[in-house]
């Protein structure tokens, strides 16, 4: 899982220089939760890790480069551009 999220956050990073690694794998954590509990809650059947990667990955091609704009201007991601745990 660990590689998918770290596969995921360098697709993100190379779409949005305005994030760090940080949180750019915040964000890839989140809107992965996001899809998985949406489908859940819908009564969706668990179709894998590999459709959902396949979202995630859509959405960053989608809306990656515009990210940091989107999470500064709503309350509820805030916390996604919040300072970096994994910077130096």
């Amino acid at each position: 899982m660990n590689d998918r999220f770290e596969r995921l956050a360098q697709q993100l990073l190379d779409r949005n220089q305005k994030l760090s690694y940080g949180q750019a794998r915040k964000w890839v954590e989140s809107l992965w939760e996001d899809f998985e509990s949406t489908r859940a809650k819908a009564g969706s059947t668990y179709e894998g890790q590999d459709l959902t990667e396949q979202i995630v990955m859509q959405w960053l091609k989608n809306y990656g480069p515009h990210l940091h704009e989107y999470a500064s201007k709503n309350e509820k991601f805030k916390f996604l551009l919040e300072d970096d745990p994994f910077k130096n």
